[in-house]
């Protein structure tokens, strides 16, 4: 067994019992006055201050912006599809070909279209002529109508007086009655009497005969001016029916022409020459590429932030960089990303953009109060809270939290920070809440 290393264990342990157990005693014998507690000295003396460098930041007004992934999209795309059938006997124009409004694409061959046009203005110019002869009907049965109303009222006159005649006739009747029964009246007188009560009767029975035949005149008279009536209602009803003919027939020969319905690219061969075409067979695809949509979808969170009218940017894969206007924002969320349809207007006159394109969309908001400082001077608190360490006026470390509002080549955009704030950009990482430093200001760039 080696002797050495028993006795350096034992010197050791001697030592560390004077030192711990037997303190005063040692620095009794080594002659030094140790102040009554150590945390009393050490509040005498403090920590030493950490040499830090600092930077002022002055809150600055920012464009805010929301950040979108989105596509190109055409602002207008068409199948344009046969209304009628035909057989195309037009050249087609291959995929490429630039369009304008209006210019043909497909045309079918009439037929006998024509023939059928000329057979609907045939029709149309003889119910035109039926009209004049169904309106001059009208003033002969108002006419007709007028003479029975005429003999109408003759016939009532008529009757009239039979009544009066015969009123007459029973009055002078009674008289000669009642005289025969008394003996002043012969018999002659009341036999005339009677007599002509039977005729003033017959009178009036043939008067009110008249009088019903000339009601039944005028009835068939009205009869005969509601048929006139009639007749021209239905001549210009025929004029009506024959100016549809002639419309659909028209229509028909607009339609054998099958044109562009507005400016752009054909995204197909037009319909081949000979080629037999039914209703709703595809003439060509046209897209309309200026200007051209950008198109995205935007959060929830973010949503209260887009306005339509807003300037807005975009970053196609290709590196070109354009700007436009928000032309639209959807009221109603989608059901499956609870995000809104987005759609920002493009001017592309050279169509270099193309429809499907992927683009970084950035949109304009409303302005902010951020700093701008440098990456590095961020820093993380223990509870992984993403902030900055600052200077008080107290020359002591204090943690701020920060939110990111944007990152550019220049810096970091953050918010939540007072209007002036004194930054520590060197030494953040090696001091604490409360750590007393010892600042060297520099000037802030840009």
């Amino acid at each position: 067994m080696r002797l050495m290393p028993i006795l350096t264990a034992i010197l050791v342990s001697l030592t560390l019992y004077f030192l711990i157990f037997e303190r005063e005693t040692v620095l009794a014998i080594a002659q030094v006055n140790p102040p009554e507690n150590a945390e009393e000295a050490a509040d005498e003396t403090g920590p030493a201050p950490v040499s830090v460098v600092v930077e002022t930041s002055t809150a600055q007004s920012v464009d805010s912006a929301v950040v979108l992934r989105g596509r190109t999209e055409a602002a207008r795309q068409v199948t344009v599809a046969a209304e009628t059938s035909g057989q195309v006997i037009s050249d087609p124009i291959r995929k490429g070909a630039f369009v304008e409004a209006g210019d043909v694409m497909c045309e079918l061959d009439p037929g006998t279209r024509e023939t059928s046009l000329e057979e609907a203005r045939g029709r149309l110019r003889e119910a035109r002529a039926r009209l004049p002869e169904a309106r001059a009907r009208i003033p002969e049965a108002e006419a007709a109508r007028a003479e029975a109303a005429a003999r109408l009222a003759e016939a009532n006159s008529r009757l009239v007086e039979a009544r009066a005649r015969l009123r007459e006739a029973e009055i002078n009747q009674n008289a000669a009655a009642r005289l025969s029964e008394d003996g002043f009246a012969s018999e002659t007188r009341l036999a005339n009497a009677e007599a002509t009560l039977a005729s003033a009767q017959a009178g009036v029975t043939s008067a009110e005969a008249a009088v019903e035949g000339a009601q039944a005149r005028i009835r068939s008279a009205e009869a005969g001016v509601e048929s006139a009536q009639a007749g021209v209602e239905g001549a210009r009803a025929g004029i009506q029916s024959a100016q549809a003919a002639v419309a659909a027939a028209e229509r028909e020969l607009d339609r054998l022409t099958i044109t562009a319905p507005f400016s752009g690219l054909l995204e197909s061969d037009t319909a081949e020459l000979g080629s037999l075409m039914q209703p709703g067979a595809p003439c060509a695809i046209v897209i309309q590429l200026d200007p051209i949509k950008l198109v995205g979808f935007v959060p929830e969170a973010d949503v209260s932030k887009v306005e339509v009218g807003a300037m807005a940017g975009a970053r196609l894969t290709s590196g070109e960089q354009v700007r436009g206007e928000v032309t639209f924002l959807s009221r109603s969320a989608d059901e499956n990303t609870r995000t809104f349809r987005v759609e920002i207007e493009v001017a592309n006159p050279d169509l270099a953009i193309r429809d499907g394109q992927t683009a970084e969309i950035l949109i304009a908001s409303a302005g902010r109060s951020a700093h701008l400082l440098a990456g590095s001077s961020l820093t993380l608190n223990d509870d992984g809270d993403i902030g900055i360490r600052a200077v008080d006026q107290d020359n002591t470390a204090r943690f701020m939290p920060v939110s990111v509002l944007r990152d550019t080549v220049d810096g970091i955009w953050v918010t939540g920070l007072p209007e002036s704030v004194d930054v520590i950009v060197v030494g953040q990482e090696y001091v604490r809440d409360g750590v007393p430093v010892e600042p060297t200001y520099r000037e802030a760039k840009g």
